[in-house]
This record gives structure tokens, C-alpha cells and sequence, in this order.
């Protein structure tokens, strides 16, 4: 935990606090190697980052946050991600969870803020583990996958089914909150998209998680928990998917962005090799490239505004009183997806064209190939099978899916 004594001046609005994660731009950039490299993200950067107070964002001014809207989060995680996708996701997931955690009762919330702090947080979402009624809680147990920046976390989100007794099959799910002293972290993060989240194994044996800190998994998609009731603000009303889902497609938008960048960089200038035909000519001056650059740009342009549209929407229906319905949490899952996809369109154009340089693991462009193409595994944003669950709910049928 960094020194209060270190902390900028509140900021004076989300301008500032987006200027703030700019700055720190350069220096994420140029540890994007080192950060694949070392499979997490530098602890510095992590004190930055809570030095900067950027994961007081969207949390609740009740507990010293800032309470801005999720699109100014969705700014700075745009930002981050397209100078290092592994920190953008990383961050993402602990920007949205100032909403997420707002969902939960007021007596998580004081054990997570209550004095001040900054925790950084992740998350397993996947209910792969199983959680045994008791008095006053539950007993924990169970292996998850991909608990990113989990290194840097003093909390962690996990989902579980829960056991009625008697022997009954399980049906229903929750979140439990646990402090990252309760989980055996198990260092399996070997991968080739995404390494610098450090995205590793939790295990638990057992653990006592008392009641306050367990949320539904039907609240939290419906946005009707007992945060929601409390906090005015009708960000805390939001649907977790309409939000979390949302910032991790970000993090694919952002890295296309930063490839676009640097693919825009490193052909400027650039001449062809070779003593034969073609040899010394210009890059820029070939039609294919130019038209790569003209697809890249337009899907980029067209998933970042895909995004930000349905945030803006969702948070115009709920200060308007309205719900989110379930065609609206939908509808919205399916451009999550899209916009993931146009992601991956783009930096499939640009990596195509780099040429031999292409194959180094420096090159940023080949790199955010790789982490775009792994942010589109999740299974919160394949579109096979998100896109597959919004036709099923076209036709009338029985959507199959998270939503």
C-alpha cells in the first residue's frame, strides 16, 4: 500500500482524472515487453496507478470515491490498453468493480474502503467452485482459473454454486468475497496472449465466508442488490454484465488502437528490402497497406463507439427511471462481442503486412495480435457463443448464456 502522503489533490473532474492515466502512458508503453516477460504487471505501476486514484472512479463518494460514470473508466481503460493490454485488463477489471462491489451491502463496502484504502481486486467469475450453507455464511471450496492481476490483489471475487442441504443439486450462484490471504494462488500463467496479467489458478480449502460478503448472481445481472438499494446514484443499478463485459472488450478496442499507432509508426518511412523488383520502395506508397490502415481505423472507430454508446444508453435509461430490460442486457452482450470482433479484424489487417520484423516479440503490433486474440477466447465475449444467444432470444427461444 502506497503512502496517503503521496496522493494527488482530489481531481476536479473526470477530465483531470483520464489526464492523469494519460501521463502514465509512456511508461506503461515501455514496460509492455518486460511486463509480458515477467507474467505480471511491475508493482510500481500498480502504486501509480492507486497514486493517481484512478480505482476510485466509479466508486461510491460515501467511501471517498468519485463516483463518475462508467464511461470515464472505460476512457481510462481504452487508454492504458493500448499501451500495454495486459495492465489495461488488469485495471479494467479493478476500475468496474467501484461499481460492481457498490453492489454489495454496506458492511462489505466499509471493510473495503472504510479506512481510506485503495484495494486493488480480481476475479473469478465462473461458478467452478461449491459453497456449503452454515451459520452465518458459507463454507468455500473449489479451483478457478484466470484471476487476473491477482499478484497485486488484497481482495478476491470468486463464483461458486451453492448447496442446499439435504443433498440437493446445486441451483443457484453467488459471488464471495474473500481477502487474498484466504486463497492458495497456484502459478500456472504460461500463455501466449495476455501474459503480463498474471491470470493464475486460485484454490480453496474450506474457507468461512460470512453472509454480507456473498451477492447473488441473480441481483447482480439485474442490478436490484443491496448496494443498488442504498446508494442513490443509479450507476449502482447497473447490471454487472452491461458493465464488466464492457471493460473487457476495452481492453481488445485498446489494443487495436495502440497497434494501429505503432503499425502507423513503424511503416512511415519504411522502404521495402531486397535487390530485386520492388526493393526500396516505400511502404506507405503501397495500395494494400494503405487499405489495411483505412480497415484497421474504421473497425476501431466503430467498436470504441459501440461501446461508449451503450454505457451512455443504459445510464440515460436508469436516470430516466427506466429498467434494463432483459433484451437490453441482450442486445448489449452482443455488441461486446462485435465489438471484440472488430477488434480482432483489425489487428488481423495490420499484423499481416509487418513483414519479417513482425515475428519479434518486441513488436507491438505482433503483440497486440496475440493479446486481442486472447481477450476474444473469454467466454464472456466469444462470438460464437454470444452471438448465438441473441439469435436464440430473436427467435423466442431460451437464450443460452451469460446475460
Amino acid at each position: 500500500m502506497t503512502s496517503a502522503a503521496v496522493r494527488l489533490v482530489a481531481p476536479s473532474g473526470p477530465e483531470e482524472l483520464i489526464a492523469r492515466a494519460k501521463a502514465m502512458l509512456p511508461e506503461i508503453r515501455e514496460l509492455a515487453e518486460e511486463t509480458e516477460r515477467n507474467r505480471t504487471i511491475a508493482p510500481h505501476i500498480i502504486g501509480k496507478i492507486r497514486d493517481a486514484e484512478l480505482l476510485r472512479t466509479c466508486r461510491p463518494k460515501e467511501f471517498g470515491g468519485f463516483e463518475y460514470d462508467a464511461v470515464v473508466a472505460l476512457e481510462i481503460a481504452l487508454a492504458v490498453s493500448a499501451a500495454c493490454a495486459s495492465t489495461g485488463w488488469a485495471l479494467n477489471g479493478a476500475l468496474s468493480n467501484g461499481i460492481s462491489f457498490g453492489h454489495y451491502p454496506l458492511e462489505t463496502q466499509r471493510e473495503l474502503w472504510g479506512g481510506g484504502d485503495d484495494p486493488f481486486t480480481c476475479a473469478c467469475f465462473a461458478p467452478t467452485g461449491a459453497a456449503m450453507p452454515t451459520e452465518g455464511g458459507y463454507v468455500l471450496s473449489g479451483k478457478w482459473s484466470f484471476a487476473s492481476g491477482c499478484d497485486h490483489s488484497s481482495w478476491i471475487r470468486l463464483g461458486a454454486l451453492i448447496t442446499p442441504p439435504g443433498g440437493a443439486p446445486p441451483h443457484e450462484g453467488a459471488f464471495f468475497l474473500l481477502p487474498i490471504g484466504d486463497v492458495e494462488i497456484e502459478d500456472n500463467w504460461f500463455v501466449c496472449g495476455l501474459s503480463g496479467t498474471g491470470s493464475k489458478n486460485i484454490i480453496v480449502h474450506e474457507a468461512f465466508v460470512p453472509q454480507h460478503r456473498v451477492l447473488l448472481f441473480a441481483d447482480t445481472r439485474s442490478g436490484r442488490t443491496p448496494g443498488a438499494r442504498h446508494h442513490k446514484n443509479p450507476l449502482y443499478r447497473l447490471p454487472l454484465l452491461v458493465v464488466g463485459a464492457t471493460m473487457l472488450a476495452s481492453t481488445a478496442v485498446g489494443a487495436a488502437k495502440g497497434a494501429l499507432e505503432a503499425y502507423l509508426a513503424m511503416t512511415t518511412g519504411r522502404e521495402t528490402r531486397g535487390a530485386l523488383a520492388g526493393g526500396g520502395l516505400a511502404m506507405a506508397q503501397f495500395a494494400t497497406v494503405q487499405l489495411r490502415v483505412a480497415e484497421a481505423s474504421a473497425a476501431i472507430e466503430a467498436a470504441e463507439m459501440i461501446l461508449v454508446t451503450d454505457l451512455q444508453s443504459a445510464m440515460e435509461k436508469l436516470r430516466a427511471g427506466e429498467e434494463i430490460t432483459v433484451a437490453d442486457r441482450i442486445r448489449c452482450r452482443r455488441n461486446q462481442a462485435y465489438a471484440t470482433k472488430l477488434a480482432l479484424q483489425a489487428v488481423e489487417a495490420l499484423n499481416a503486412s509487418t513483414g519479417g520484423y513482425g515475428l519479434m516479440l518486441s513488436n507491438p503490433v505482433q503483440r497486440a495480435w496475440r493479446d486481442v486474440n486472447a481477450v476474444a477466447r473469454h467466454v464472456s465475449l466469444n462470438w460464437d457463443a454470444v452471438g448465438t444467444m441473441y439469435g436464440q432470444h430473436a427467435f423466442g427461444l431460451e437464450p443460452r448464456g451469460q446475460y
